[in-house]
């Protein structure tokens, strides 16, 4: 049993509701960190939009590069996006899923989506899930298994995910992760009616139900994707137009000192 990755899954009880923010770099994972979260994932969107690229316009040994980047920056469990698996077989999903078991990631996200931007196969979705599985054995990884069926808009996406989720847990995911789904009820039922642990994202689709709404829903997981990336770039594109048309300098106002930054991110 690996002790992190146990206390990692202990966080994930229905209706906790633990918020994970998703870091990008180093930094953003030691000021998480710092803030008191007790564990922390990573962003392939985030990632990759530091890196000026398209969400999944990176490659997976790319990203892993990155992945431990953010591992070594903390002391806390890290759990890492890695998209559908960077391959096309089962046996490349575990390599995968070895790999990031190796730099040091505690849990990973293994999502249902085809490059293409279709959903593979239920068959397809348990086969790469017990590939990883057998590549991190339970206990010592925390697989969460996403399924985009909301987020390709399927015509029956609760049946659908429902289906799917049987299936995954079943294939040894500790964890069954659903973004694209903001209705209330909705969530509600899919928590009652999925036999494993849910985790939803904040701030990818209206509304952004907050935390305590979502524990009352039964969510035992709050992820943020790429949300707070996207807010910090944010900031730049508006103070980029801010300093090229009017030339002023008032997103200055507020921010953590240069000193501060320097205290934060120094060496212990």
């Amino acid at each position: 049993m690996n002790a992190a990755a146990a206390a990692f899954l202990a966080l994930h009880r229905p209706g906790a509701g633990f918020i994970l923010p998703n870091a990008w770099d180093g930094g953003s994972a030691r000021l998480l960190e710092q803030v008191g979260f007790p564990a922390i994932a990573t962003t392939s969107a985030g990632i990759a939009f530091s890196r000026g690229l398209p969400d999944a316009g990176m490659t997976g040994a790319d990203m892993l590069d990155c992945i431990a980047l953010i591992v070594e920056a903390v002391d806390c469990p890290v759990s890492a996006d890695l998209e559908s698996g960077y391959g096309n077989t089962p046996d490349q999903v575990a390599s995968t899923v070895a790999a990031a078991v190796a730099i040091g990631v505690v849990g990973g996200n293994l999502e249902d989506a085809t490059p293409s931007g279709g959903l593979f196969s239920v068959e397809e979705g348990r086969e790469r899930l017990e590939a990883a599985r057998s590549a991190a054995p339970a206990g010592s990884f925390v697989l969460n298994a996403r399924t985009d069926t909301y987020m390709v808009s399927h015509p029956d996406a609760f049946a659908e995910t429902i289906r799917r989720a049987e299936q995954y847990v079943d294939a040894g995911a500790d964890c069954i992760f659903v973004p694209g789904v903001s209705d209330a009820d909705e969530i509600g039922r899919l928590t009652a009616e999925i036999g494993a642990p849910v985790n939803v994202v904040a701030g990818l689709v209206e509304p952004v139900l907050d935390a305590a709404t979502l524990r009352d829903l039964g969510v035992a997981r709050i992820s943020i994707g790429g949300t707070l990336t996207r807010a910090a770039l944010s900031l730049v594109d508006r103070a980029g137009r801010e300093m090229l048309e009017h030339g002023t300098f008032g997103f200055a106002d507020g921010l953590i000192s240069y000193g501060e930054f320097q205290q934060k991110l120094g060496s212990d």
